[in-house]
């Protein structure tokens, strides 16, 4: 099925919308925790489905292709089966990790030549492979190849990148619709990634070229590498009204929670990012009040939870000493129970935003956060 897709509520540029895949209906704003390799780090799908009630995760087109392979996914039946996840999942496209593995890969015209980095073999990524791959992973929602550059970057490489991108993105298209017509994918959604920079002007070019195109949803990629946050708001301010009004817009690898409610007020509706698993894992919790280091030696003798105001599965069982002695100890359930909580915290964060916004009162409630912060 094409995904379907309502704007719910709109409170200025803030947005409140559903999205229906074959597998979920997804409420936004809405953070997708990342499965890099079919797993969120330290969690199972009883976590992710029963604890969290994620209904949609990211997994890598990358990752997943080298290691088990696209095929043995296939012949499990598809991400759904294979990870016991039967809700929605997005797959990447590999076009962040060829930048982020730049030392061992190259893009040309036709694709992105690189080395596995778990045993050095090579391979090579054109767009039509990357479909095929996600094809056999069977998500719900696929990503196209992409050209990402790092920043700061001439303008000869911006308009290279641009020019790449979208390129790949009308081949992309172009084999998502003929193998719909074959039977294979007919139920996967195709986003594309709209590239530029830290340059209004190539935005403007790359958002104009790619939204001419039939895509299920647009994402806003090449952002959070580097920049200063406040130009990474302006970006995102400046190119989502180039950005259709019935279709998601989907900011990739971003970020904090301050910069989650930034995007949401500038009319993004999804997200991804390691960041909450990623700084879970050592030793960093988010809550209402701001980030806490678990690692301390004030935390040692404290019977309270994590956040008091939160009611995540962590919190309401286990006090902050508990927790402090599992990561000295270096325990394993240290790994689930910390990230249970941030993931949680972030889920719970885009569902108050979403209330907000039905409510017209997100200006407010942004205030409320950072006010909270600050005290």
């Amino acid at each position: 099925m094409r995904l379907k897709f309502t704007i719910d509520a709109q409170d200025q540029n803030a947005r409140a919308c559903t999205i229906t895949t074959k597998h979920s209906t997804i409420k936004t704003p809405v953070f997708m925790p990342v499965g890099t390799v079919g797993s969120v780090k330290a969690l199972d799908s009883v976590d992710m489905q029963e604890l969290l009630g994620a209904d949609i995760i990211l997994a890598n087109t990358y990752h997943m292709y080298l290691r088990p392979g696209d095929l043995r996914v296939k012949e499990f039946g598809g991400l759904h089966n294979f990870t016991n996840y039967k809700k929605s999942f997005l797959t990447d496209s590999g076009g962040f990790q060829a930048f982020s593995l730049s030392d061992i890969s190259k893009a040309d015209e036709k694709g992105i030549s690189f080395k596995s980095h778990i045993d050095g073999s090579s391979h090579f990524f054109t767009p039509k492979k990357v479909i095929d791959i996600q094809n056999n992973l069977n998500s719900d929602i696929m990503m196209v190849l992409d050209d990402l550059i790092a920043i700061p970057a001439t303008d000869e490489r911006i308009n290279l990148s641009i020019k790449r991108t979208t390129n790949w993105a009308r081949e992309s298209i172009l084999c998502h619709k003929e193998n719909q017509k074959r039977g294979t994918g007919t139920n996967q959604n195709l986003f594309a990634i709209i590239q530029g920079g830290v340059s209004q002007k190539h935005r403007k070019i790359s958002a104009t070229q790619l939204c001419e195109m039939d895509f299920d949803g647009f994402a806003i990629g090449g952002l959070s590498v580097g920049e200063e946050n406040s130009i990474m708001y302006d970006i995102i301010e400046y190119t989502t009204p180039f950005m259709p009004q019935d279709k998601p817009r989907y900011l990739m690898g971003v970020g904090t929670p301050e910069d989650l409610i930034e995007a949401i007020s500038r009319g993004v509706d999804m997200f991804d990012c390691v960041m909450p698993t990623r700084n879970a894992r050592n030793g960093t919790l988010f809550t209402s009040f701001g980030k806490l280091n678990i690692k301390g030696a004030k935390h040692i003798k404290n019977d309270q939870p994590i956040d008091q105001e939160c009611d995540c599965y962590t919190c309401q069982h286990y006090s902050r000493g508990y927790l402090n002695h599992l990561y000295r100890a270096k325990e394993l359930t240290y790994f689930r129970l910390s990230s249970i909580h941030n993931l949680h915290y972030y889920l719970n964060l885009m569902k108050r935003a979403r209330g907000a916004i039905f409510d017209g009162k997100f200006e407010s409630f942004k205030r409320d956060f950072y006010n909270k912060r600050e005290n």
